[in-house]
């Protein structure tokens, strides 16, 4: 019997096992995928995620950028350099998420991948869990199975707080000129914007909506954007896909179990950023499973409340920003966007080096006039 089972091979899973077997622990991961697999996303991470671990990103590194450039409607120009010590980092999921296993599993943690969980069972002080290629058993279960994932349900999480947002992207490749930007576009979209993210060998072109509102034509939308920098979205697959927003605090744990990345729906209603949050939710899983293991008995409880305190305060902030940006995008482009400090912040927030707390009351002055009066 393993003293854990992981069930998603992604960033929160990754993160927990890695943590979990450092800690001398017995992990299994159950991936149903085979590892690497392809995972649409941006693939913007936060260098910040790096005090976390003890070992070096770079082999899964594509490019650092250091430099921001919005747009309105494809013009009125706005960039930035983030002025931070360490840019943000571009990676291909495949690569990142199966490095982050690798390292797990150079402390010890077991990855089966190809093998889906078809069921779970909770047997008096342990899990059964059903695979299409048998059973296995452990004391604990992270569920970090991403927004499509049945744990939760089947864990009894059946009305989870959370915001489905929908999000389209092409893997182009390309020859890039300028491998140290990232580009945001605001005008062309509802409720959302539309990016391109810089790798080594080609783009991320993607459009999200994160507040909901009326249908819109991605394809079309992506199909204009990509013209903007002389490459055609039809010569790549294009992926649409659901992100899990955070939507308020919610009770993240249960019987010897407890909800990790997507399936805690810990993403970023504001900026969609997921690859951070979710390490966070592992490494912080990884840190009270160790307890429980240890005899607390307050451990998982802890874990929800860690989530609450530690991450669900800033995006409460992040929520009332995104509500006020998204409905009055135009007014949020000049009066945030626009002003000689606003993409630097946006920068810094991304890169987790400031926090919502710390500017979204005079953000939210300018964007909502009264607002706090």
């Amino acid at each position: 019997m393993y003293e854990c089972i992981i069930v998603g091979a992604g960033p929160a899973g990754g993160s927990a096992a890695y943590h979990l077997a450092k800690q001398g622990r017995s992990v299994l991961v159950l991936e149903k995928a085979s590892l690497p697999r392809y995972k649409p996303c941006g693939g913007g991470v936060s260098p910040a995620i790096a005090q976390w671990f003890d070992f070096d990103f770079s082999p899964a590194i594509s490019v650092k950028v250091d430099s921001l450039r919005f747009t309105w409607k494809l013009e009125d120009p706005v960039e930035a350099k983030i002025g931070i010590k360490e840019p943000v980092w571009m990676v291909r999921r495949d690569v990142f998420d199966h490095f982050l296993v690798q390292q797990a599993q150079k402390q010890g943690a077991e990855l089966r991948d190809n093998t889906e969980v078809t069921g779970i069972e909770f047997k008096s002080d342990y899990w059964q869990v059903n695979t299409a290629n048998g059973q296995v058993t452990g004391r604990y279960l992270i569920a970090a199975d991403g927004v499509k994932g049945s744990m939760p349900k089947w864990l009894g999480f059946k009305d989870r707080k959370r915001r489905l947002a929908g999000a389209l992207e092409a893997e182009i490749p390309a020859n890039v000129e300028n491998k140290s930007t990232i580009h945001f576009e605001f005008g062309l979209v509802k409720n959302g914007y539309i990016w391109n993210f810089p790798k080594a060998d080609g783009y991320s072109l993607g459009v999200g909506t994160f507040i909901g509102g009326e249908r819109q034509d991605f394809k079309k939308i992506l199909d204009e954007y990509a013209k903007y920098f002389n490459v055609d979205i039809k010569t790549s697959k294009q992926y649409g896909y659901p992100i899990s927003l955070w939507d308020g605090n919610q009770k993240l744990h249960t019987q010897n179990a407890v909800l990790a990345g997507e399936a805690a729906c810990v993403v970023d209603p504001f900026t969609a950023e997921g690859i951070r949050p979710s390490i966070f939710s592992g490494v912080l899983a990884a840190q009270f499973i160790n307890e429980a293991l240890s005899g607390d008995i307050n451990a998982l409880e802890n874990y929800t409340e860690a989530i609450h305190e530690q991450w669900g305060s800033e995006m409460a902030w992040a929520q009332k920003l995104a509500g006020a940006f998204y409905r009055f995008p135009g007014i949020g482009y000049k009066v945030g966007v626009k002003r000689p400090s606003g993409a630097q912040t946006m920068g810094k927030i991304l890169c987790g080096e400031l926090r919502y707390g710390d500017v979204a009351g005079r953000a939210l002055k300018r964007l909502i006039p009264g607002f706090g009066g």
